[in-house]
């Protein structure tokens, strides 16, 4: 697949001091996924194609990173983030190999570099501004989340005050949420932006997710909706 790197539609490249983006001084292997990894969740990934035998094999010869970038028609996002290797769950005796791997940190795709295989970019890190979500609006969010987790037949995990620095990652990532919004929040600078964005997507899906719940509960007890 050829793969051009391009600015999504909604995403912001931001020029401003309060990105403190530090340049790696290697060009980091891309894995263009049409799946959005964010920091701190983790990813179970198949890896059966040649090209990404090789670099999965290279990042574990050498304790190294890989960056996951959004690919969608036949384009790239262009912020993703890095992944560690934390396991590998399994071996074939071809080569395919099944890891698990971890969000870490985000990266804006300067220029992409096709010499080998499989792609490679020169990338900056990005940090977060310092604007911390309010406590009203990650009370809100955490109900809102359990309440969604209950109707989906999940257990709620219940969150402690110290887990909460970059807490938006961790709900959305628990969940099969639309990957343009999980792109969306990966674009977002601070916890405060991405806080009050969950809080708005939640309370978006929400009714209908009690509708359907409702509707199913109704058709369980008598056999039909009426």
């Amino acid at each position: 697949m050829q793969v051009k790197a391009r600015v999504q539609s909604g995403s912001r490249l931001r020029g401003s001091s309060s990105d403190a983006r530090i340049p790696l001084n290697t060009l980091l292997p891309l894995f263009p996924l049409d799946l959005v990894l964010l920091p701190g969740v983790p990813v179970q990934l198949h890896i059966f194609e040649p090209r990404y035998k090789e670099m999965i094999k290279e990042c574990l010869d050498h304790k190294g990173v890989f960056g996951i970038i959004r690919s969608k028609e036949e384009s790239l996002a262009t912020i993703g983030c890095t992944a560690e290797i934390l396991n590998v769950l399994k071996k074939y005796p071809d080569g395919r190999m099944n890891i698990l791997a971890e969000g870490k940190k985000r990266f804006e795709v300067l220029q992409v570099n096709s010499e080998r295989a499989f792609l490679r970019a020169d990338v900056f890190y990005l940090h977060d501004e310092d604007d911390p979500a309010a406590p009203t609006d990650i009370e809100k969010a955490i109900r809102l989340h359990q309440e969604i987790m209950k109707l989906a037949g999940a257990q709620p995990e219940e969150i402690a005050k110290s887990e909460t620095a970059q807490l938006t990652y961790r709900l959305a990532g628990s969940l099969p949420f639309d990957p343009d919004f999980q792109q969306a929040l990966l674009e977002m600078s601070s916890e405060a932006e991405r806080t009050r964005a969950l809080i708005s997507f939640l309370e978006r899906i929400l009714p209908a997710l009690q509708r359907n719940a409702g509707a199913k509960k109704k058709a369980g007890g008598n056999g039909h909706v009426s």
